[in-house]
């Protein structure tokens, strides 16, 4: 424990050193603003290292994570505003008022009491009745996480479907009126029904346990590979993409999944 501690107050100081004169001009410069790309890059590159299954990749990746709130905490610190201690001191207090399951004498029955109860302690925390069941969803969340977050709220209070079928069969409702409006060729009408169909399937991948961002990060990892394979076998064929047929590419594009499925048996 010693040791983490002389890491962390290490990784502090250096940040420190680096912002003040004579430091770096490109670290002094950051702002809270000019910072918030990295932050999201980073999370992402965590997720890749997660995904890839490297522990010594998810180490790397998690100290340039790590180095993003010792970043603005610096920014903070130099304008008298809070310390990176107030920002643990701050997580710790939180984390045992919101597990009085753990640090206090309440009695749950499982996680999605965990969840639910959490939830209250949070709305009690404001110190203020929400607008609305959906408040709190982050703004900036991608489009499909955010959907996602908003059915949940929407369940919590009753606003949910009672069974599979039923969230379905309104999947299949809005791909038949989206394919209506596709007909009549209305742009607008087109983007308005092509959302509505992306909301019922998220939806739908939330009521069956589903997380959609991460459903559709995965395919869009599958097509990259397979997409790479009938570039590398058409190379090797000496055969240019542009210049190769569908039927070949779909040809190589199906020889690829199989791969993938005998790899996985």
């Amino acid at each position: 424990m010693q040791n983490e501690t002389a890491g962390f107050d290490r990784l502090l100081e250096i940040m420190r050193r680096l912002r003040a004169p004579g430091g770096c001009p490109w670290d002094a410069e950051q702002t809270h603003d000019s910072l918030k790309r990295y932050l999201l890059e980073e999370c992402y590159e965590v997720i890749e290292a997660i995904d890839a299954g490297s522990p010594e990749m998810l180490k790397e990746e998690l100290g340039d994570l790590l180095l993003q709130p010792i970043f603005h905490a610096a920014i903070a610190e130099e304008r008298g505003e809070f310390t990176m201690d107030d920002v643990i001191a701050a997580i710790c207090d939180k984390l045992v008022r919101r597990h009085p399951h753990v640090f206090g004498d309440l009695e749950i029955r499982d996680s999605a009491a965990q969840v639910e109860n959490w939830e209250k302690i949070k709305k009690a925390e404001k110190g203020e009745e929400r607008r609305s069941a959906l408040s709190g969803v982050p703004p900036h969340l991608p489009a499909l996480m955010k959907a996602h977050k908003i059915t949940e709220k929407a369940a919590r209070v009753g606003f949910d479907w009672s069974r599979t079928d039923e969230v379905f069969a309104k999947v299949l409702e809005e791909l038949h009126e989206f394919e209506e409006t596709m007909l009549e060729g209305d742009q607008e009408r087109m983007e308005a029904e092509l959302g509505d169909l992306l909301f019922s399937i998220v939806n739908l991948g939330r009521f069956l346990a589903l997380n959609p961002e991460e459903a559709l990060r995965k395919t869009i990892a599958r097509f990259a590979r397979r997409f790479e394979h009938i570039e590398t076998t058409l190379h090797a064929r000496g055969i240019q993409l542009t210049e190769a047929t569908l039927e070949q590419m779909e040809q190589l594009w199906q020889e690829a999944k199989r791969r993938e499925r005998a790899s996985e048996e």
